[in-house]
């Protein structure tokens, strides 16, 4: 998963013991340890103090705090070591083919969030995956590739938004909570775009892609429209996908429709990372009592059939649906929220299922002995 270096600068007896304490740290999202999984790239002593390098290959950066927590006790106590210092990072490989004298050049990672049918929560997914994603330490950006209904601009909170050209051939992006974000709608009306044939849809999606001038990125998050049509299958041939999300709820005619997103995509070999289902639950907000308005285990289930991870189970609550009417989304105006926890823990799920999908690499190991 790693091919970066690893540099450790250690005596020999201490090496060791060192290495087995770190790899007995077994990272949740990788299910290896902290070595095995290449995580730890430098160790050196300095003085009495352990010094510690981790580079992890997804964002965690909420996760950070509590490794360290975890692995240190161990390490003070092994003698010579009278203290620990622990750097942790995030470096994401590119897994995608090579795009030379494209727009996605700047782009490690493509990522679509997709659904068979409309009304399940997908763009609602796609815009707090790309904002958990950054907040966990990652260059982010999103494309509205829904041409028919463009939602993103508001969501974001920036529906008025003009792009400018820095260079008379390409659209800037915009920069928003923190990512970097394109959308038809920032261009025309949405009731313009409702009225375009399949083929002309597709072309607009191909052309805004092509012709923005992203930053340099981690992932960019794409809203998908729903169904598996023209723009859906323009998407998943000529831009390197690294992988797909699948969106549903929990009744029938959702996972359905879901069958086909799934089947869509590997027919044309993109990766199916997951699958996120929306409005799974109830809960009172008198009395606590939790209900499935929509029924019970439609994800799992699915999920279980086509052999793809369950990434996660959103509520269905009110408070997202009026943050996102408001540009305001829980993961940036909730930080602390339930709803904003599982959204997180979706996009370290993705960030690893993207790390994992890595052809291992040779790791060059340099051992120096120190005393």
């Amino acid at each position: 998963m790693s091919s970066a270096t690893q540099d450790y600068r250690l005596s020999g007896d201490l090496l060791g013991p060192v290495l087995a304490i770190l790899d007995a740290v077994i990272d949740p999202y990788l299910g290896r340890g902290l070595v095995s999984a290449g995580c730890v790239t430098q160790l050196a002593m300095t003085g009495k103090t352990l010094q510690l390098t981790l580079v992890y290959p997804y964002p965690c950066k909420s996760q950070y705090a509590a490794t360290v927590a975890q692995l240190t006790p161990g390490l003070l106590g092994l003698e010579g070591v009278e203290a620990v210092e622990c750097h942790p990072s995030f470096q994401a490989g590119n897994f995608r083919t090579a795009t030379s004298g494209t727009a996605l050049d700047k782009v490690k990672h493509v990522i679509a969030v997709a659904s068979g049918k409309g009304g399940v929560g997908k763009s609602t997914t796609a815009v707090n995956l790309a904002l958990a994603l950054a907040a966990e330490g990652a260059r982010v950006g999103i494309l509205d590739a829904d041409i028919y209904g463009p939602s993103i601009p508001l969501m974001l909170g920036i529906p008025d938004f003009k792009p400018m050209s820095p260079d008379g051939k390409h659209i800037a992006a915009a920069e928003v909570h923190g990512i970097a974000a394109q959308s038809l709608g920032f261009l025309i009306s949405a009731e313009d775009a409702t009225v375009w044939r399949g083929p002309m849809a597709a072309g607009a999606l191909t052309q805004l892609l092509n012709e923005t001038q992203w930053p340099e990125l981690d992932y960019l998050v794409v809203d998908m429209p729903p169904g598996t049509g023209d723009i859906q299958l323009t998407l998943s041939q000529k831009v390197p996908l690294s992988g797909a999300v699948i969106v549903t709820t929990p009744q029938d005619i959702a996972l359905a429709d879901a069958k086909k997103g799934i089947v869509m995509f590997q027919k044309v070999n993109v990766p199916v990372l997951g699958i996120v289902e929306n409005m799974s639950f109830h809960v009172c907000s008198e009395c606590g009592h939790r209900e499935h308005p929509f029924g019970a285990d439609g994800g799992r289930k699915i999920a279980e059939r086509y052999r793809v991870p369950l990434l996660g189970a959103l509520p269905l609550q009110l408070q997202i649906r009026e943050a996102m009417d408001k540009g305001a989304p829980c993961v940036v105006a909730q930080p602390e929220s339930e709803v904003t926890q599982i959204y997180s823990d979706i996009a370290r799920k993705v960030g690893a299922a993207l790390a994992v999908s890595q052809p291992k690499a040779n790791i060059s190991i340099s051992v120096t002995d120190e005393e």
